[in-house]
Parts: structure tokens; sequence; C-alpha cells
């Protein structure tokens, strides 16, 4: 079974290879008169690895220009649609949370217990930052065994004193991403479990989902789009973000990043510090 190491390891390898193809195609393109952004498409690629933060990744990104305030950034108020499976799961799951040798936990915890799990109902979280606020709807029907894990987590203190540990303000992907209680985007709970991803997935502004290092490297970390999000549908969707906690979002976006992930993988820590003070489960 591949590492994380050599997972990351082959994501930024094929990340090169893309990269390479895309300027090739974008330079064939200049000539013929057509007009494609090169970095755009680059930024695209990127996202292959940006969410590789789990399992002992070392946080790779989708590179992000904005490095400092911008009052200027290009929010979409408009959200996304939740997705919704066109096959329910059954009720109740059975859910496996294998520990991670390779990646110890990054601060103590209890793996969840996978037994008879339900995938119905929604389960209300606040997440009290220093930014402010952030409600959360979790949705079993979704991802029954993500939202047991993060629940039980969220229970036993995990998240509480954590920072977000990367902004991103691309066009193509507006996210902070959070659940590392090192701070770095390297670490986990010490334990992993499998995706819950269909087909259908798309991402965009409002919606709640998991980072990964590859396919079942799930792990502690998660992402809030508060934007755009052009992804494959490789990362489970497990909630959504009220009203309220989008305007947090909006606003430590305008505030940017530090850059300290420039220029690859890119975007940065945000410059308005998000701390967890607790997580609510109502």
């Amino acid at each position: 079974m591949a590492t994380n190491q050599q997972r990351r390891e082959a994501a930024k390898r094929k990340l090169e290879r893309q990269m390479a193809r895309r300027a090739e195609q974008a330079k064939r393109r200049k000539i013929v008169g057509v007009g494609a952004t090169v970095g755009a498409v680059v930024v695209v690629a990127g996202l292959v690895v940006f969410f590789a933060t789990q399992g002992g990744d070392d946080g790779d990104a989708a590179a992000s220009p904005t490095t400092a305030p911008s009052s200027e950034l290009n929010i979409p108020t408009q959200r996304a649609a939740v997705p919704q499976r066109t096959t329910p799961l059954a009720n109740p799951v059975q859910c496996e949370y294998p520990a991670t040798p390779d990646q110890p936990a990054a601060k103590p915890n209890n793996p969840p217990q996978g037994k008879d799990i339900s995938s119905a109902g929604t389960v209300n979280v606040t997440l009290k930052t220093t930014a402010g606020d952030i409600p959360l709807t979790l949705d079993r029907a979704l991802a029954p065994c993500t939202v047991n894990s993060f629940l039980s987590l969220a229970r036993q203190g995990f998240y509480t004193d954590t920072a977000c540990a990367r902004l991103g303000t691309d066009a193509s992907l507006m996210m902070l991403q959070c659940g590392d209680p090192t701070g770095t985007g390297s670490g986990g709970p010490g334990y992993s479990f499998a995706d819950e991803t269909f087909p259908e997935l798309t991402y965009g502004r409002g919606l709640l989902a998991m980072a990964n290092a590859g396919a079942n490297t799930n792990g502690s970390q998660f992402f809030m789009v508060y934007g755009p999000a052009e992804l494959s549908p490789d990362y489970t969707v497990f909630g959504s973000i009220s009203d309220a906690g989008l305007d947090v979002l909006d606003k430590v976006a305008k505030a940017g990043h530090d850059g300290s992930f420039d220029p690859s993988p890119g975007g940065g820590k945000p410059n308005m510090e998000v701390k967890f003070t607790a997580v609510e489960v109502s």
C-alpha cells in the first residue's frame, strides 16, 4: 500500500506533467490567435494537489495570487445548490476508521465507533471562531461516515484552539481550509476513512467538504467554499454553511492571506486569524 509521502510525490509528478501539457496547448492556442490565459489553466491543473493535506501530506495548494488585503476580491453572492444523491444510501451504514501509522494523531482523540451509523437527517453545528461564528448544517444523507467522524472530533475538543491553515482567493477556487491542530496543513486525527463521493458532485459557494491526499484518505481537515470551486468530484461534501457563516468567510477572504504557500502550491494563512474557540453541536 502506498504511503502518504508516495501519494504526495505521485500527485506532484502528475501535476508537473499536466502543467507541461497545458503550457504547450496554451502556446499553440496563442499562435492561432485563441485568447486563452495560461495562468488560469495552470490553476485548474493545480487543483489536483491543492487538497492533498491529509494523511501526512504537506498541504499542496492551487496558486492564489492575492497576498495582501483585497477589497476588490470578486466574491459571488449566489449560493451553490446542495448536492443530492440520485440513489439514497442504506440506513444504517457501517463505517471504518483504520489507524494511519505513518501519520500519528496531531492531537489526542479516540476514533469514532462505526457500527450502524444513521444516513438520515441533519445536525446543526456552530464553529465558534475568533473571526465570528460559522454555523453549519451537516447532512448524514450525503456522507454519514464523514458526519460521524466530524461530530466525534468536535465533541472531543479536537478542533478547539486550532487555526485554519490556508485561504484560497483565486477566481477558480475560493475556500478556507481548516481542521489541522498543527496549523501547517499536514496534521490529522491518526485515522482515515473512505470517500463518500458520487459522480454528480459539484462544488461552490456555501458547501462544506473534506480535504484529502488521494482516494480514501479523509481525516480531520475540511474546507469551506465561499466562491467558485472548479474541482473534480473527488472531495466528500458533507454539509452546508449558513448565510451568517458565509459573511464571516467573505470578511476573512477580503483581508487576504500571507502568501506563505506561493508560488506553488499557492495560497497562504489568512491575514485575519480564524481560530476555533469551540465547536457547538446542537
